[in-house]
């Protein structure tokens, strides 16, 4: 198992990554009647898979010994 989901209430979520103990907090945003105090979980899944493609871009760049330290991608939200 990779992590532990919790519903908190009041649309938030605790996820927690087992191995490291690390959490992230979700909350459902103002306009689907959420706090927006945290990032919400579809902004999550777009985040994550920002994460995806410059871990895949380290993993290359370390085999072409191409630093690529401070690379970084915006992920905006059109809604």
């Amino acid at each position: 198992m990779t992590s532990k989901v919790i519903y908190k209430g009041s649309l938030r979520t605790e996820a927690t990554h087992l191995r490291s103990g690390n959490r992230i907090i979700t909350d459902a945003p103002t306009d689907n009647n959420g706090k927006g105090e945290a990032f919400s979980p579809t902004d999550l899944v777009a985040t994550a898979l920002a994460s995806c493609m410059l871990t895949i871009m380290g993993i290359k760049s370390d085999e072409m010994n191409i630093n690529i330290e401070g690379t970084s991608a915006e992920v905006k939200n059109n809604g």
